[in-house]
């Protein structure tokens, strides 16, 4: 098994026998979701190759704690490159804020992800999703599918500055993750994405209410999580983004001044 999918990239080393990624726990069972966070918290994390065409170093692990062994993605701080609109050495918290997210807005649209150490310091760690490969890519974006339409409006949410074509992962069946969420959460609009189908569109009931949900959830634990993951400024832009999306009830519109699709869009 070739790890791939977009950013992620491809690993560098064919020689290397790699853990084979376990399926992803069922989004509506708390607690297979919460023994994949455990597993991925406190399992030993071994490296077993790097996924050469990403941005910053990413790379393939297996985690195992007794007799259970999975995939995953580590992406340490350390290996993060400077940007010149995001903070140094804050992308994975990033990436940890939208699985906070992710699971208020009751989507699952990101795989288990936890902040933790590893063997090159500090990281983000995923659990690790094979996307179907008879699966189109470029037709899913393009399409009217709820998971796509869900994950429009999450993207719009966290202010996902990088949603390509190759960070949707088609598991199987009707459900689609998201990866690669490190450039999120700025204080200022940079919405860049290539799901762009429903702009100006009226959002959906049940878009409505997971944004409630978050809307609420940001008074409480939600509010508290991403106070230790952002900056205060970037907590009360979102708060701002949801009470504005709540109230116009409309996917949002590009911005006039930055770029509407990420480039490359794959």
């Amino acid at each position: 098994m070739t790890p791939s999918s977009g950013d992620r990239g491809s690993a560098g080393d064919g020689a290397l026998e790699r853990t084979a990624p376990i399926p992803p726990p069922d989004p509506s069972s708390p607690h297979e979701v919460r023994a994949a966070e455990r597993l991925l918290l406190d399992g030993r994390l071994t490296v077993e190759g790097r996924l050469v065409q990403a941005s910053n170093a990413t790379l393939y692990c297996a985690v195992e704690s007794g007799r259970v062994r999975a995939a995953c993605v580590y992406k340490p701080v350390s290996g993060e490159r400077p940007l010149w609109d995001f903070p140094d050495g804050t992308l994975a918290q990033r990436e940890v804020a939208a699985y906070a997210v992710s699971q208020v807005m009751g989507w699952n649209i990101v795989p288990p992800t936890v902040h933790r150490d590893g063997p090159y310091g500090p990281g983000m760690v995923q659990l690790w999703v094979e996307p179907d490969p008879d699966v189109d890519l470029v037709a899913l974006s393009r399409s009217e599918a709820p998971a796509i339409r869900r994950m429009a409006v999450f993207d719009a949410v966290i202010n996902n500055a990088d949603r390509k074509i190759g960070h949707l992962l088609p598991p199987g069946g009707a459900h689609v993750y998201g990866c690669d969420h490190g450039v999120t959460f700025s204080a200022e609009y940079k919405l860049r994405t290539v799901l762009w189908q429903w702009r100006g569109e009226r959002l959906t009931d049940e878009a409505v209410e997971a944004l409630a949900r978050v809307r609420d959830a940001l008074d409480g634990g939600l509010g508290e999580r991403l106070s230790g993951l952002l900056t205060a400024e970037e907590v009360a832009a979102t708060r701002h983004r949801v009470e504005l999306m709540l109230k116009h009830r409309i996917h949002p519109y590009p911005s006039e001044d930055w770029p509407a699709v990420p480039w490359p869009p794959l």
